[in-house]
């Protein structure tokens, strides 16, 4: 198996490096004492976890920074083409490598080993004259073909929602690291005839937005307006009946479609996948025991709707429970409420090896909450009966390539442009939606369906709130999963280890992972607790010999992940046991996001999008900061506030990034080269300057070092031509690290 070719599903890269001097190295904030070690995880009591549910800042207090220290980078002309005919030199501010020892390399290899990236110094380039000029000491330089068209179109992408012909603007952005808001700066117009005329050009933020509002959000990024999720043309409530039966936004639709090349009738296919509740399966070692309610509370009462008996029956030849019914399911009155419609286009990912801007389009998701209507679909708001259990349909959009995505991208701002959600606006966003859930959008995965996962989120079986994972995909320990037809099939839960043989408090695999993987090689520079941190990695199948990766996740206290011998005075501990705690399903779910008010009263608990506080459905405070223009602050979960307060403000976060990607992405063509560039590398230099995009505790097939001879450097960039292995339509600023969530 390739060094790190296998790659967790779901990573995505973060929205912006932030630059400079005031987000330098540093140790913990103020408040914390660097000489006490604290080797135990904090257990703090029930009662005080609970009370410390956060609070709300304003993003106007973030410092300011200018549009100079936020770019990182800077595109040329060269006075003649490479080899490869690329016709412009890529200058990118890294950050420091996480290997100190590469921190004088001239030469710096990211991501996969499959799929490397090689980047030269700007300075030495300039010094050998292969490029005219070098933006500064951190930058690294790649080269690509881009034409002065390409930015021309961005100029006038950035001209138009200047103009306000998207709706009011801002001229400030909000800077984040990973998950977290870190500063506010300003951005700049791409300067063409600045790039025309060959000097060295900015490529800065975008210096214009729309305004980030709850109506904005509600438009573009997570749709819960009744005119939507209650459309009579294209839902049907199973509260009261109204609406149309099998419309495009209904449970019943996206069944059927998913239904398609599976080999069973959509109803045979949807009652297979609910009946996987009535008994303990095995996934990845961890016993996922059977919630028998799922028939009683379900499948039962829906039988009865679709006026065809039910039963519940062990069979004797397997000793298992199965389900009997006396004729189908009736889809079209399914138990399931759309709650919201939501785009993830934040979520894109890069084919470059673990790195990139978005070269896919993320992904498309339906939000439903399961019901018992009493009476079925002839009642009203208070006879619903609404259950705590959520069902997402998370599919991956299939768009790929740069000008795809900004197409995807822009389509969901001309969704924002509408006064209110008129026949236009409906007729625009079923289009949207129909090309990606329709049966055949996604011809190389399972059923030909694009769908990358279901998840649920529910405690109507059992006082705990457990959440499951299913696929069309058969799992693969040492590789990418491989795309099955037939039914779903429960898959282990993103990022999260199995709860029932690893003790959340003081596992010494978690510890073993968190400190000896995350920490070492996962956490991103430049780090400063709280300011600045975020972490690449995948988890593993198993650590230590033993299997990590769970079937099922239960939200239960202490309801996060501690490092067992993590230090308060370590930077790296303290953000990578944040990151990996944050980054599970039970974590994300309750108190790594603060998502701890059990009354639901000033937040929500267990769930992001409430499926029982009626239409429109609740929001969470991670998800919106308290109100726009607010930050919601988490205390460290291990450790406290006098260590770390976590900020999030994560719709402000995708409102940002689907408007970078609208405006100012900026396409170019972009050579890979082929792994045996690194047997060259290597060859010529005896080391390699490889930095893994993905820490996973593995050990790189080649002797890692730094590079710091100019003659090497020129040697390296003249082999390049001899393992061109394809042309990929990418952002410039395709260099970005990845992040490690998926929720």
């Amino acid at each position: 198996m390739h060094y790190l070719r296998r790659q967790t599903k779901g990573l995505k890269s973060t929205s912006c490096w932030l630059l400079g001097a005031a987000l330098a190295l540093g140790g913990c904030q103020a408040g914390s004492d660097p000489s006490e070690e604290s080797t135990a995880p904090a257990a703090a009591p029930v009662a005080a976890a609970l009370e410390e549910e956060g609070s709300s800042t304003a993003l106007k207090t973030l410092p300011l920074v200018d549009a100079t220290s936020a770019t990182r980078v800077f595109v040329q002309q060269l006075s003649k083409p490479t080899a490869l005919e690329e016709n412009v030199a890529v200058n990118v501010k890294l950050p420091p490598p996480t290997n100190k020892e590469l921190s004088n390399s001239l030469v710096r290899v990211l991501g996969d080993t499959s799929n490397p990236l090689v980047l030269f110094r700007s300075d030495t380039l300039a010094q050998l004259g292969m490029i005219p000029k070098s933006p500064g000491p951190d930058f690294f330089t790649s080269f690509s073909q881009l034409s002065v068209t390409e930015l021309e179109r961005r100029a006038k992408n950035e001209q138009q929602m200047a103009s306000g012909a998207f709706g009011e603007i801002s001229t400030e952005a909000v800077l984040f690291n990973g998950r977290h808001p870190v500063s506010r700066a300003l951005g700049a117009a791409v300067d063409v005839r600045a790039f025309s005329s060959g000097a060295l050009t900015p490529l800065s933020i975008c210096p214009a937005r729309p305004v980030s509002t709850t109506a904005s959000w509600g438009k573009t990024l997570l749709i819960r307006d009744p005119a939507v999720v209650l459309d009579p043309a294209r839902t049907w409530d199973p509260c009261t009946g109204n609406g149309t039966q099998g419309g495009v936004w209904t449970f019943a639709h996206l069944i059927r479609e998913l239904a398609q090349g599976s080999g069973k009738t959509p109803e045979d296919f949807v009652k297979d996948w609910l009946s996987l509740w009535v008994n303990q399966y095995t996934v990845n070692g961890d016993n996922v025991l059977a919630r028998t309610d799922m028939f009683a509370k379900v499948i039962q009462p829906w039988a009865s709707a679709s006026g065809v008996a039910s039963a519940l029956v062990v069979n004797p030849s397997t000793q298992r429970n199965e389900v009997l019914l006396g004729g189908s399911l009736n889809l079209d009155i399914a138990p399931f409420r759309l709650l919201a419609i939501v785009n993830r286009a934040d979520l894109g990912k890069s084919s470059g090896g673990g790195y990139g801007g978005s070269s896919d389009a993320g992904e498309l998701r339906f939000v439903f909450g399961v019901t018992r209507p009493s009476p079925w679909g002839a009642g009203t708001e208070a006879s619903c009966n609404l259950k705590e259990f959520t069902v997402i349909f998370e599919y991956g959009v299939p768009r790929s390539g740069c000008r795809q995505v900004i197409d995807w991208a822009q389509k969901w701002v001309q969704l924002g442009t509408h006064a209110s959600f008129d026949a236009s606006y409906l007729s625009q966003l079923e289009s949207m939606t129909e090309s990606v859930v329709r049966h055949g959008m996604a011809p190389s995965k399972g059923n030909q369906n694009a769908l990358n996962q279901i998840r649920t989120n529910e405690k109507d079986f059992n006082p705990q709130w457990e959440l499951r994972e299913f696929t069309l995909t058969t799992e693969n320990p040492s590789g990418p999963d491989t795309p099955v037809n037939g039914g779903l099939r429960p898959h282990t839960v993103a990022l999260t280890p199995d709860d029932a043989t690893h003790n959340s408090n003081t596992d010494p695999d978690v510890a073993s992972f968190v400190l000896g993987t995350i920490a070492t090689t996962g956490v991103q520079a430049p780090l400063m607790v709280p300011t600045q941190c975020a972490a690449s990695y995948t988890v593993p199948f198993s650590v230590n010999g033993r299997p990590f990766l769970g079937g099922n996740a239960l939200v239960r206290l202490p309801n996060r992940w501690a490092a067992a011998g993590a230090s308060s005075s370590s930077p790296q501990e303290v953000c990578a046991r944040k990151e990996f705690s944050l980054n599970t399903c039970n974590g994300c779910h309750f108190a790594d996001t603060g998502t701890t008010d059990l009354n639901n009263i000033n937040n929500l608990s267990f769930t992001h999008i409430s499926p029982t506080s009626g239409i429109p459905a609740r929001m969470s405070k991670f998800l919106t900061g308290g109100n726009p223009g607010f930050s919601f602050g988490v205390p460290d979960t291990q450790f406290g506030a006098s260590v770390a307060t976590w900020s999030f403000a994560d719709l402000e976060r995708r409102h940002q990034r689907l408007y970078d990607i609208a405006t100012c992405s900026t396409c170019s063509l972009r050579f890979s080269l082929s792994e045996g560039v690194l047997g060259a590398i290597q060859e010529v230099a005896g080391v390699v300057p490889f930095e893994p995009a993905i820490a996973t505790g593995g050990k790189a097939p080649f002797k890692v070092g730094p590079i710091t001879s100019v003659d090497v450097v020129k040697r390296l960039v003249e082999l390049r031509p001899q393992f061109k292995k394809d042309v990929r339509d990418e952002p410039v600023d395709f260099l970005r690290p990845v992040e490690t969530f998926v929720h």
